[in-house]
């Protein structure tokens, strides 16, 4: 599945990520389709609110080390400069951390209206090493 084809599919916001994704799982799910592996799979139902995620995240010392902890086991690798496809934390306008995924200059990323595409400086991005 090529990236244009992800974003198109009809995406759904859900807290835990199922049913649905939220930011993470978002990139969660992309890399499913890309390598059969889900970094969220253990993760999936185990919170469905805002503040749920949160403490999960808040556990790991924030978003980029969780992502961190969940990428580089499955052969990801930090990227200095993204590449259409990598996924990353981004900070959004409100201060918030999010995951997204590359997609030409913009990242993607799952809001409660669905896919949006935002111009962002990237906090940490992860590529998988082939």
């Amino acid at each position: 599945m090529t990236l244009h084809e992800f974003k198109a599919l009809p995406h759904r916001f859900r807290w835990g990520g199922v049913g649905g994704d939220d930011c993470t799982t978002f990139c969660a799910s992309w890399i499913s389709e890309q390598v059969g592996i889900d970094p969220a799979e253990r993760l999936r139902g185990t919170y469905r609110t805002e503040e749920g995620a949160h403490a999960l995240l808040d556990a790991a010392g924030g978003l980029v080390p969780f992502m961190a902890g969940h990428l580089e086991p499955l052969g990801f690798v930090r990227a200095d400069t993204p590449a259409d496809g990598d996924v990353g934390a981004i900070r959004i306008p409100d201060g918030h951390e999010v995951g997204a995924i590359r997609f030409g200059p913009l990242w993607l990323v799952l809001t409660p209206a669905g896919v949006v595409g935002k111009k962002s400086d990237f906090i940490a991005s992860w590529r998988l090493s082939r």
